[in-house]
């Protein structure tokens, strides 16, 4: 672990080399007047909005929009099947119905989806003295039509749907999503909302202004318990879109191969703030790119495009607030990755392993292995935080 001791507060960073502007966001979260005992940096931190993704930080009496992320309650769900081996043949065919039943990028379902599949609808009005009518769920209300449409579906990005093999010698499945354009509108909504209050209350944070500001909601006042309401929803919607999208996959399985089994799912999120208890004291956990390692949790932490992924057990570890990376990280941004990276020997990469990829043109590059951290150092780096299960190598990937 490395330490960083010029602020208010320390940074504890498991990343052996976090990038300078992560570092940065990492001290102005130090130095809040709200942020407790110590800020955290994960294996796989890099500059995000406000906060670093692979960031965790505890507040006392608040919540930041911004430190939970745009996409609230992305995340990652791991089935293993019953197969114990898959032609390349079968895989084609099944990622081929995947795809026909999973939307992907900015695409969604033509029809809204089953209402019974989506997250029990929690609406309510309050009636004001003076007359006003105010929704519990403002946003949720407003973007609800839409999100029947976007359940089950992939988003763009860094989600992906991906056949495995792993250590155990069972085919495995694995997919990375999030609650799409409701939990970024929810996101916007508040952070937004967050700023105006910070200005209004003349708060000495200058972070909270502009779009990667720490811009901060008080949880005792309306709009503080609103978000929370919200900010909630979307983390239920996220794991219900995941869990569509993985009955979708196990029915394509099912279409190709007979008999085919299937454990239960492991279905975490890694964008998101929960009031814990740590060091004696109720505060508000925020993990942004980073999920909960407490003892004996079954986690996942996914590579890059072509590289491997870990089914993990949580170690506990006090001094990362029970947390450990959510996945690779990048080292490299999305514009960096296109022109800096060599389509050929990406692609090339992926071809020698056999692997069924989705690295067609120089755009996909932003997405390719080069552009992340090495899974491997992640892993080592974070030894003091999980245990590895089962080490998962790719067959076929679909990338959003």
């Amino acid at each position: 672990m490395k330490y960083i001791s010029t602020e208010k507060l320390i940074i504890k960073s498991w990343c052996e080399s976090p990038e300078e502007g992560a570092i940065e966001q990492a001290k102005a979260i130090a130095n809040l007047p709200f942020t407790f005992k110590h800020v955290c940096l994960m294996p796989d931190a890099h500059l995000g909005y406000g906060m670093p993704i692979g960031g965790v930080a505890a507040f006392k009496g608040v919540v930041s929009p911004n430190c939970v992320g745009v996409d609230i309650g992305c995340g990652c769900l791991s089935v293993k099947t019953s197969l114990i081996e898959i032609s390349i043949e079968r895989l084609k065919e099944i990622m081929i119905l995947i795809r026909q039943a999973i939307p992907l990028g900015f695409n969604h379902h033509n029809k809204a989806q089953e209402e019974s599949l989506m997250p029990k609808k929690k609406y309510a009005f309050l009636e004001i003295d003076d007359g006003f009518v105010f929704h519990d769920y403002p946003v949720v209300w407003n973007e609800y039509e839409s999100a029947l449409k976007q359940l089950g579906t992939l988003g763009g990005g860094n989600h992906f749907i991906e056949i495995q093999k792993g250590s155990d010698g069972y085919i495995w499945f694995m997919l990375h999503s999030g609650s799409r354009n409701l939990g970024y509108t929810v996101a916007k909504h508040y952070n937004k909302l967050a700023q105006e209050l910070c200005k209004k209350w003349h708060s000495n944070i200058p972070e909270c202004k502009g779009e990667d500001g720490l811009a901060f909601l008080p949880v005792d006042i309306e709009e503080g318990k609103a978000y929370l309401r919200e900010m909630q929803y979307c983390l239920d919607f996220a794991k219900a879109n995941r869990t569509l999208m993985a009955e979708r996959i196990k029915e394509a399985f099912n279409r190709i191969l007979d008999n085919i089994q299937f454990t239960e799912e492991i279905n975490i999120h890694h964008n998101y703030a929960a009031l814990e208890n740590h060091f004696g004291e109720n505060v508000w956990i925020h993990r942004k790119g980073a999920i909960l390692a407490r003892e004996s949790t079954i986690g996942i932490i996914p590579g890059s495009q072509g590289t491997s992924s870990y089914i993990v057990r949580g170690k506990g570890n006090p001094d990362s607030f029970m947390s450990s990376s959510h996945g690779a990280g990048r080292k490299m941004s999305r514009t960096k990755a296109i022109t800096q990276l060599d389509l050929d020997q990406e692609k090339k990469r992926l071809d020698d392993k056999g692997i069924i990829h989705a690295i067609r043109n120089k755009n996909d590059l932003e997405e390719a292995a080069g552009a992340y951290k090495d899974i491997d150092i992640v892993m080592e780096e974070q030894k003091n935080l999980v245990d590895i299960l089962v080490k998962l190598e790719p067959l076929a990937v679909i990338k959003g």
